[in-house]
């Protein structure tokens, strides 16, 4: 059974992404890039919401074929196409590259498919994330701080009647500066 775990890249000053989705204040180099492939490799499935599944699904299904790919964009797009994706949208009417859509996060059909899941599943998004949170669902957080105070936009944690205690599993500093602050639930508290 795998763990559900929010991650995210988020600005020091806590966005995920500025006024108008901007996110081209965040430090995307080789060396992040292949510490993603290698975690996401591993992953049992993507969990996203409709914003974020087409956000990828415009980009990762050809981008191995621009011949200005790095290695590691061109190997990342192998990964995506290949990953089971559990998308979480009202409007979409599918969802393709090995896409299950869904219409509403049931915790118990959540739950289940932790159960039935091999590796963990990562949830990504601003309000697919804050579901998660408020439901209690999120086991794990990695969030990859950049190097960079953005001043508005979307924050990757909602204002809400969620607490948890943290336990640090892991801390990495890239040479870009990024910071990742891996943590896991203690199971002290309720909530988040």
């Amino acid at each position: 059974m795998g763990k559900i775990v929010l991650m995210m890249s988020v600005s020091l000053d806590g966005y995920m992404e500025g006024p108008d989705h901007d996110i081209s204040w965040s430090r995307a180099d080789e060396e992040l890039a292949r510490h993603f492939n290698d975690t996401v490799r591993k992953l049992g499935a993507l969990v996203e919401g409709r914003r974020v599944y087409e956000l990828m699904a415009a980009h990762w299904p050809t981008a191995d074929a621009d011949p200005d790919a790095s290695p590691a964009t061109a190997e990342f797009a192998g990964i995506w196409r290949d990953i089971p994706k559990i998308v979480y949208s009202r409007t979409l009417e599918k969802a393709d590259w090995n896409a299950t859509l869904f219409r509403e996060v049931v915790p118990e059909e959540v739950r289940a498919l932790k159960e039935r899941t091999e590796g963990d599943l990562w949830v990504g998004g601003a309000e697919l994330g804050g579901e998660f949170l408020r439901l209690g669902l999120v086991d794990e957080y990695r969030v990859y701080i950049h190097p960079a105070v953005v001043g508005r936009g979307r924050r990757l944690f909602p204002e809400a009647d969620i607490a948890a205690s943290l336990q640090l599993v892991e801390s990495h500093v890239f040479g870009s500066g990024v910071v990742l602050l891996h943590y896991r639930r203690d199971g002290n508290t309720g909530g988040a």
